[in-house]
């Protein structure tokens, strides 16, 4: 049978479905169907039921659904208000002013959040009416807020980090290990970029802020003791040794209900709409990865990756033109997927090409986190994108041709993460 001819079918036919509206989930089952119909006779409704069950009970699975809570519990305290006013005297006189604040605070959010979208929406829905008050420029405002809200899925704890480990069979502590210096490395490109606009664009800054004692810049960090805490108690039990990703996603979630509390946001309503967004988020999530799990199990009984990871090995293509051709399969499909569809849809089939090619697994989820955050500002998919639109009012060509500059900082980044592996495994080498 022509694996060739039936890849290209398969992969029109599930494109299809996806055109029609039908869920994706359901989406990848219906071709896993009709893969295990074409290439074995063994029942598909046997394998169905066995798979989602096993896909569904994975320990390390847990965390998703808590990091996800965490997220919604504190995208409805004043965290916001918090990071701004501690971030805001510290940064009102350097180049840039505090346009910055999008990105350390999307970077500190982050760091607490997992969560693309909820990082971008809570640091916007502060600092997008301020920086509009105080007269900094909007185009730049928005662009480097839908950029740094992307910080969410690289900087751990990463809700796309947990997906891709449980899809790729890979440790979620070490993709948290691996993503500390390539977001660090984001954040500092990101500023360096802001800084650099703000220098050739004077004119379009506003006058600086008036300065501020030592002390009562201090006084005013106060606001930011509660998430930095939040950071150490998760990401510290991590590599510390104390907690597993697991627990430590318990361990955030206590963390994130006592920050509400004293913020003074924790109601009976915010809790139950925290809940209600966590496990509507979850179930997607784990739906999908339920059909890709059968698909996954399908595409083995076919031999297709087999036959695909041999040919690319025949081709001894080197590490290059490989992360080359993945690079433009990956960007072209982020236009149309989510971004945790995109790392389920590709994982039955792109990772024996990348075993076979000996690239380093832990490398390479970084690398597809990456190509998720660029998938999050490009059109027509692009989710931070709409967050934006929704929080400013301009319509999607404003705000995607905003985000440009900063979408070329991201493929730079990109460009150096291929270039320089060791930015990713340092770390994680170390541990």
């Amino acid at each position: 049978m022509d694996h060739t001819l039936w890849s290209i079918i398969l992969a029109l036919m599930l494109f299809a479905f996806l055109a029609s509206g039908l869920w994706v989930a359901l989406s990848l089952a219906l071709v896993g169907a009709v893969t295990m119909a074409v290439f074995t006779t063994v029942p598909a409704g046997k394998v169905l039921a066995s798979t989602v069950w096993s896909s569904s009970i994975s320990w390390t699975l847990v965390s998703l659904p808590l990091f996800i809570w965490m997220a919604e519990i504190l995208f409805r305290t004043r965290l916001s208000e918090a990071l701004f006013a501690g971030l805001s005297p510290w940064l009102s006189r350097i180049p840039g002013g505090l346009i910055h604040v999008n990105v350390l605070g999307s970077g500190l959010f982050a760091a607490v959040c997992g969560s693309s979208s909820a990082t971008c929406a809570t640091v916007g829905k502060m600092s997008v009416p301020e920086l509009k008050r105080l007269g900094y420029d909007e185009r730049v405002t928005i662009g480097t807020l839908c950029a740094s809200g992307t910080l969410g899925l690289l900087i751990p704890p990463s809700i796309g980090m947990i997906v891709f480990g449980v899809v790729a069979n890979v440790s979620i502590a070490k993709l948290f290990i691996a993503g500390m210096i390539p977001g660090a490395l984001l954040v500092l490109m990101l500023i360096g970029s802001v800084v650099g606009w703000s220098l050739l664009n004077r004119s379009r800054m506003p006058p600086p802020g008036p300065s501020m004692p030592l002390l009562r810049r201090l006084y005013r960090s106060r606001h930011l003791i509660p998430v930095v805490f939040l950071i150490i108690a998760v990401l510290g039990s991590i590599y510390g040794g104390y907690a597993t990703p697991t627990e430590a996603a318990a361990l955030g979630v206590v963390g994130a209900l006592v920050i509400s509390a004293f913020s003074g946001t924790l109601n009976w309503r915010n809790f139950v709409d925290s809940v209600a967004g966590a496990t509507r988020t979850s179930c997607m999530l784990g739906f999908i990865i339920a059909g890709a799990s059968f698909l996954s199990i399908a595409m083995g009984y076919s031999g297709i990756p087999r036959f695909f990871a041999e040919n690319v090995a025949a081709m001894q293509l080197s590490r290059i033109e490989l992360i080359l051709a993945l690079t433009v399969l990956f960007v072209g499909l982020g236009c149309f997927l989510e971004g945790m569809s995109l790392i389920v849809l590709t994982g039955a089939v792109i990772m024996p090409l990348v075993n076979a090619s000996g690239i380093d697994p832990i490398w390479f989820g970084i690398y597809l986190i990456v190509i998720l955050e660029i998938s999050l500002v490009t059109p027509p998919i692009g989710i931070n994108l709409f967050v934006l639109q929704g929080m400013t009012g301009r319509d999607l060509g404003y705000v995607a041709s905003a985000s440009l500059p900063f979408f070329l900082v991201l493929l730079v980044f990109l460009g150096l993460i291929v270039a320089f592996p060791g930015i990713v495994l340092f770390l994680p080498n170390m541990y």
